[in-house]
């Protein structure tokens, strides 16, 4: 559902699911909400992440700064924001039947209708508790990370098999736990900056080891997972990610 909304010099629009048509009231009071520091704030840099509680939902609202005056001007006319992509791509990614936080809302402002102002990308809060971290960390049994490791190979692999390569695959954007099944649950997060096109195996390793640390027997368990999803050789894969991996240090 898009709405706009024409207040002083700033018009907004408003996208919300349909599924939380309820939250839109909260989504429209954002801008004043993060200005009196409302909600729990989870992270502040460039960019601000805060919890809030709405109507028995709980939210993760994370408001991107404002880009300077090229990309305001870029952002107004030509580019989609940060926050509806992160919408969209999640999305996306949900419709192949890749986890991803449920997608709530979008909200983006302009100035005077012409420069890009702020923007607010809402989604449910993750009932996952774990993060990649919590691999390098070994936070988690040996079995569980074999688990978590194998559905993490296989969900990169089929988001690289979707034509979609993920430009912040990073150890706090893959949230891992259980589901109720008793199967582990993979949810990819931070998706605005996702380029699109097909994604070879060569490429496809050497974004996983781009920012994803791997003992030699965690990666040849990633290796076989990886391969096997995307019908190639797991003594390739091993080796292609030995060599990207080698190649930072």
């Amino acid at each position: 559902m898009k709405h706009r909304r024409f207040l002083s010099l700033r018009p907004a629009v408003v996208v919300t699911h349909p599924d939380f048509k309820e939250l839109e009231p909260f989504v429209w009071s954002l801008p004043q909400s993060f200005r009196e520091e409302q909600g729990r704030l989870i992270y502040k840099k460039r960019n601000e992440l805060r919890e809030f509680t709405w109507q028995g939902h709980t939210c993760i609202v994370k408001s991107f700064h404002t880009p300077n005056l090229f990309n305001r001007l870029v952002y107004g006319f030509f580019r989609k924001s940060k926050a509806r992509r992160s919408y969209e791509y999640s999305l996306l990614l949900l419709s192949k039947g890749i986890g991803s936080p449920a997608p709530v809302a979008y909200y983006t402002e302009r100035f005077l209708g012409l420069l890009f102002g702020r923007s607010y990308y809402v989604s449910l809060r993750s009932q996952l508790p774990h993060t990649y971290w919590d691999i390098v960390a070994h936070r988690l049994s040996p079995d569980e990370e074999e688990l978590y490791l194998r559905a993490i190979a296989r969900t990169t692999a089929r988001l690289h098999e979707a034509g979609m390569l993920h430009l912040d695959y990073s150890q706090g954007n893959i949230l891992l736990g259980m589901g109720t099944d008793g199967e582990p649950r993979v949810e990819i997060i931070d998706l605005n900056r996702i380029r699109f096109h097909e994604v070879s195996i060569e490429e496809g390793c050497r974004n996983y080891a781009d920012r994803l640390p791997t003992t030699i027997p965690q990666r040849r368990i990633v290796a076989e997972e990886y391969a096997r999803v995307r019908g190639a050789e797991a003594e390739q894969c091993f080796e292609l990610l030995t060599q990207a991996y080698d190649a930072k240090q």
